[in-house]
């Protein structure tokens, strides 16, 4: 089982020297992983349902660093942890801009880059950024993703679809991962699920949440979902990476009931629910240890290591 932990995007955590020093910890630690998230603007009201809530509302308070520009800064201040778009909302920037970016970043990395991907839920940032329409984001992202791949793989490129085309253009350097960095696609819908069967090199869902609770039983009829979309695709479901999304670890207390989702609870409980997962076919984890104080963070973090047996290298 391979770990990752969440990079903080937003508020006084978000610092350059707070940031660092998480990234550092996480990297020492053993962790594989850094996991970016993706807003650009947040409009002062929004009424878009946030999926992965029960009452529907965005936790945010209005400020992120930019995802890429992110991505570039942690790369630069580490030398093993992937760098993985967590999820990059495929409609908000230009496709051939982004592809570029994740390229220079992958280049510079020496090939670290993974590229979550999702199709997005916030419609009043979409209007913001004058990106392509909201209820079309499903097909958009799918192009969006033949246009990465055919600028990573082809030079010169050309592409001609329904919202984007181009022709002849050299895109380089290519990314240093071949045949190019891989996807995740994120989401938990049958659709996310056909977008990873036909497009993706990995499925990258959030769980263990009151809303999307993917507990054992439903993430195993998801995976055998995927398994069969996969198939009929012609694809090995096999070659697939499962990267989970779990909560944040923040208490050592056993929680008793059937009502205890996945991932809460005492340090055997988690270790119980990893290897749960881990036979499911998930090898990795993602945690969220970030708080409102970056002591706070490396505290969760440092007892999660020690309460898996991670070492510091």
């Amino acid at each position: 089982m391979r770990y990752g932990f969440y990079v903080p995007t937003r508020g006084h955590t978000a610092s350059p020297d707070a940031i660092e020093r998480l990234v550092a910890r996480g990297e020492a630690l053993g962790f594989s992983s850094a996991m970016i998230a993706d807003h650009v603007v947040f409009p002062t009201r929004v009424d878009s349902k946030y999926p992965y809530t029960a009452d529907g509302r965005f936790p945010g308070q209005g400020d992120a660093l930019e995802q890429l520009a992110l991505m570039a800064f942690i790369a630069g201040r580490s030398s093993r942890l992937r760098l993985v778009s967590s999820v990059m909302i495929l409609p908000y920037r230009n496709p051939v801009f982004t592809a570029k970016a994740l390229a220079t970043i992958d280049v510079l990395s020496r090939g670290r880059v993974t590229v979550g991907v999702g199709v997005g839920w916030l419609r009043e940032e979409f209007e913001a950024l004058d990106a392509p329409d909201f209820d079309r984001r499903g097909a958009v992202s799918d192009e969006y993703l033949r246009i990465f791949k055919a600028l990573w793989t082809t030079s010169p490129a050309s592409f001609a679809g329904e919202f984007y085309r181009f022709t002849d253009v050299q895109c380089l350097p290519l990314p240093v991962q071949k045949p190019h960095p891989p996807i995740w696609i994120g989401g938990h819908s049958r659709a996310a699920l056909r977008r990873v069967a036909r497009l993706g090199d990995g499925w990258h869902p959030v769980g263990a949440n009151p809303a999307v609770p993917l507990r054992p039983d439903e993430l195993r009829a998801s995976l055998d979902e995927l398994e069969r979309l996969t198939e009929a695709q012609g694809r090995d479901p096999k070659a697939l990476t499962i990267s989970y999304k779990a909560p944040v670890y923040d208490t050592d207390r056993p929680i008793a009931g059937t009502d205890r989702r996945p991932f809460m609870g005492s340090a055997d409980q988690i270790r119980e629910d990893i290897e749960t997962y881990a036979a499911l076919g998930v090898s990795e984890l993602v945690f969220d240890f970030r708080s409102e104080s970056p002591d706070e963070s490396l505290e969760r973090m440092e007892r999660f290591a020690k309460g898996l047996g991670l070492g510091a290298r």
